[in-house]
């Protein structure tokens, strides 16, 4: 059967909404399931909590990506528990192995970006700079924000159900190779209960980043005490700017004492400096209720 190589574990991908982080997180710690990093390699889409109306397109396009053959399983009240929920993964996981249930696509099958025929040469672009060619937008050259050479920066929107990023969080970033040199959120984070703060699950979410499941794993399932915050999460010096200091400055002025009553700057702040990979790492170890603070919209800044 296309895109299952193996009866075991069951292969999921968590599309999470407003206070659910916490019980899915601990539901995919369980022995027997596996939470998939992108939905090709995932055959169940776990949809947990109501979405808003404003991610159902981008529900749909995750919904599309996973292989076939897939089942959409829908978790949107407290009163099914974690036990309910894990047998009724095992059950539909029976039932995709044995060819016995699957989906057709939500969207029809075209571009997001309509690029043929447009352009001199029917290539979507306008020459040799700017435009979109074959429907993804050139990168331009810009400053760069460590020693002002000119560089191509790219920019992308990521989000709301990438799972590198917190659940919801929409983030516009500029790229210059893997350093980002402008960061906007687009859209906030879902909000998430308290119990989503808890050490153990800001330690198995970079240990997950670092592709280190089985800690991560027995992490949530033992309860350890501890975790990972930004202090110990960011060497002294990454990303450092000229006039701003370096990351584990800026993140953890911002964190001094964990008390909400810190005035919180914004993500595009916090994020210019660093490599994509480290800028990841780091939103791991904070717990979501610091991000929630710091990710503000535009207009709120």
């Amino acid at each position: 059967m296309t895109g299952l190589s193996s009866p075991d574990p069951a292969s999921i991908f968590a599309a999470i909404g407003s206070g659910w982080q916490a019980p899915v997180e601990r539901l995919l710690a369980r022995d027997g399931l596996r939470r998939a990093l992108t939905p090709r390699d995932a055959g169940i889409l776990l949809v947990a909590g109501d979405m808003p109306g404003t991610a159902a397109e981008a529900l749909s396009r995750v919904h599309d990506q996973l292989s076939h053959p897939r089942v959409t399983l829908r978790w949107t009240t407290a009163g099914e528990t974690a036990d309910a929920m894990a047998e009724r993964i095992a059950a539909t996981w029976r039932d995709i192995r044995a060819g016995e249930a699957d989906e057709s696509d939500h969207l029809p099958d075209q571009p997001p970006n309509e690029w043929k025929g447009v352009g001199p040469h029917g290539q979507g672009g306008k020459g040799m700079m700017g435009g979109t060619p074959y429907g993804r937008p050139m990168a331009m050259t810009g400053e760069d924000i460590r020693d002002g050479l000119q560089l191509d920066r790219y920019t992308a929107r990521i989000g709301p159900f990438a799972p590198m990023l917190p659940p919801g969080l929409v983030l516009e970033v500029t790229l210059q190779g893997d350093v980002i040199v402008a960061a906007t959120v687009l859209h906030p984070p879902f909000a998430q209960p308290i119990d989503a703060d808890a050490p153990e699950l800001c330690a198995a979410r970079m240990l997950t980043l670092l592709g280190l499941d089985g800690p991560a794993r027995r992490s949530i399932q033992r309860r350890r005490p501890g975790g990972f915050w930004v202090r110990g999460a960011v060497p002294r010096e990454l990303g450092r700017i000229e006039g701003a200091g370096n990351a584990r400055d800026r993140f953890t002025a911002f964190l001094a004492g964990d008390t909400p009553a810190v005035a919180a700057p914004d993500l595009s702040e916090l994020l210019p400096g660093l490599e994509w990979s480290e800028a990841m790492l780091v939103l791991a170890s904070l717990p979501p209720s610091a991000i929630l603070r710091a990710a503000r919209m535009p207009e709120a800044a």
